[in-house]
């Protein structure tokens, strides 16, 4: 099993000089970006690192994923976004669930053993509406399989065959809960980790 470790970029020089000198390569077939128009030094500093650089031909995150699926040459992605907030050590767990034969993998804020960012106050509402959002989805559209908690979390993985069935657009924003419900439409297995 080949996988594709892509990192979605747009002016993230900083976030780029912390994560990516601690990315564990060795666990990918492939390392590349995918670009949205950075100015700020995020291209060259990949490129520096030995990262090939795509720059995706149409603006948004749909865009972004549709362009890391096309550019890969292996049987799975998972997209990363180096912004120095997600700890690059869970990049080791996708390829256990990739080889249970999930076609869709989420790093989840929402599951237990999970850290959200609104997690130390009792006030929750950003946590709150995803898990409800999650909820309506599964309600809705899931008919067997896992109830994923975290529709709306970039940082994810899935088999090219998978997204290929899924059809997502290749604009807008839509792209994470589009896969999710795609993926419960299709009855694509499907996981998440904390």
């Amino acid at each position: 099993m080949r996988i594709s470790l892509c990192l979605v970029t747009w002016n993230e020089l900083e976030g780029c000089k912390i994560d990516v000198p601690n990315l564990p390569r060795e666990l990918f077939d492939e390392v590349y970006a995918v670009d949205g128009g950075s100015k700020d030094g995020t291209i060259q500093y990949l490129e520096s690192q030995g990262i090939p650089v795509h720059i995706q031909p149409k603006k948004g995150l749909n865009a972004a994923y549709v362009h890391a699926n096309q550019v890969s040459t292996c049987e799975h992605v998972v997209v990363f976004f180096p912004k120095a907030t997600t700890p690059v050590e869970h990049l080791a767990r996708f390829r256990p669930l990739f080889e249970a034969g999930n076609g869709l993998v989420v790093a989840s804020r929402q599951i237990a053993g999970s850290v959200n960012e609104e997690d130390t106050g009792l006030w929750r509402p950003r946590k709150w509406a995803v898990w409800c959002l999650a909820l309506l989805a599964s309600v809705v559209w899931r008919r067997e399989g896992y109830w994923v908690r975290d529709v709306l979390h970039g940082f994810k993985g899935w088999s090219r065959e998978a997204f290929a069935r899924m059809k997502v657009l290749d604009y807008g924003l839509s792209i994470d809960i589009e896969m999710v419900v795609r993926a419960y439409k299709l009855r694509i297995p499907r996981a998440e980790f904390p």
